[in-house]
């Protein structure tokens, strides 16, 4: 009686599958250097990267080709030399005709008895705007009166920058490559090296082996959002607009969207290469599309709808919401709700679909 009742105890005392899951896989995150690299170090380096690229700059000069017929186009070189916006080059035909072509130059300027001729790329942002700015220039500089007066006030709101723009995407983007990569490979790589099997005989539920994982994501979810936000503050003065507690629950929903479709995509391949093709089919499009680095609404109309769908789209419009324009938590509840969808309909699937060996 007493040793059956000591083995009772020793029982109880065991610590929750769940619990002891989440430890492992804690203890294994932690031990893999490379790991490590890709959550905390990698994204830092990218945020340095970008926004050392991108950084706000005077506005550059605009490069102008003049040519044409000898006093009319030494008359324009000279009402354009005085212009500080604009770089102007007097070049023969031939020689302003190449500068163009190989983008040396923004606009072409032939100079002739009866007038002005512009040759530029309209393709090209940068040749309507230079066309724009020397017939400004000229214009105004042969007698041209502006019917109204205008002024000009520089505005340069907080949180337009590219940086601000920057940042909010990165934590979306390691959120969904720590979720989906870190756990789908670790899945499939204890598949393939038979683990699975031995996990399938213990006391032990398929959810509880699912959940752990995604528990084990939510513990690191605080250290890795505040190395990239910490490094743009400190850095380039990015500022968290919003609440804490609002950028900490979108991340959280951010994370568990993540997790889910990391276990769905990992719950059958057998080998890291077939894994590695379904999160690049998961992943690569969400890459592209959800405005990570540039404005998603760069795509068109079309695409519009099946874009705020997608979860990093939801998560990066989140983001952006509360740390740029200080949205409250509730006027995010669009993008919670899809990722709330997309999590706990991916980890419902995976639980369906998972496989042991």
């Amino acid at each position: 009686m007493m040793e059956g009742g000591g083995m009772s105890d020793r029982a109880d005392r065991r610590p929750h599958p769940l619990l002891e899951l989440t430890r492992v896989r804690v203890l294994e995150f932690v031990r893999e250097p490379e790991a490590l690299f890709w959550v905390f170090v990698f994204p830092v380096l990218l945020a340095l990267a970008l926004g050392v690229a991108f950084r706000n700059r005077p506005a550059e000069r605009v490069r102008v080709a003049v040519t044409g017929e000898g006093v009319a186009v030494a008359r324009m070189a000279g009402e354009l030399g005085g212009e500080p916006s604009l770089e102007v080059q007097r070049l023969d035909p031939p020689a302003a005709a190449e500068a163009l072509r190989k983008g040396r130059v923004d606009v072409l300027v032939e100079a002739s008895g009866s007038g002005l001729t512009y040759r530029f790329d309209p393709t090209r942002p940068e040749g309507t705007a230079a066309r724009l700015a020397v017939d400004d220039a000229l214009q105004r500089a042969r007698g041209r009166v502006d019917p109204v007066e205008t002024h000009v006030l520089p505005a340069t709101g907080a949180g337009g920058r590219y940086i601000d723009f920057l940042i909010p995407g990165l934590v979306g983007l390691n959120l969904m490559g720590s979720g989906m990569w870190g756990i789908g490979f670790s899945v499939v790589v204890a598949r393939t090296r038979k683990l699975l099997k031995r996990f399938a005989v213990t006391p032990m539920r398929r959810s509880q082996y699912l959940a752990s994982y995604a528990l084990s994501r939510l513990l690191f979810l605080t250290p890795e959002i505040a190395a990239i936000v910490g490094f743009g503050w400190l850095v380039f003065g990015v500022e968290v607009r919003g609440s804490l507690a609002a950028l900490t629950t979108v991340s959280l929903a951010g994370a568990f969207a993540f997790a889910g479709l990391g276990l769905l995509v990992a719950a059958r391949p057998t080998t890291i290469e077939a894994v590695s093709g379904w999160m690049n089919l998961v992943m690569l499009p969400m890459w592209v599309l959800s405005g990570s680095f540039f404005s998603s609404d760069r795509f068109p109309d079309a695409f519009q709808p099946v874009i705020k769908l997608l979860p990093l789209t939801a998560l990066n419009d989140a983001l952006r919401a509360v740390m740029n324009d200080g949205a409250p938590l509730h006027a995010t509840w669009s993008e919670l709700l899809v990722l709330a969808v997309w999590g706990a309909a991916s980890f419902v699937l995976a639980l369906k679909l998972f496989r042991w060996k």
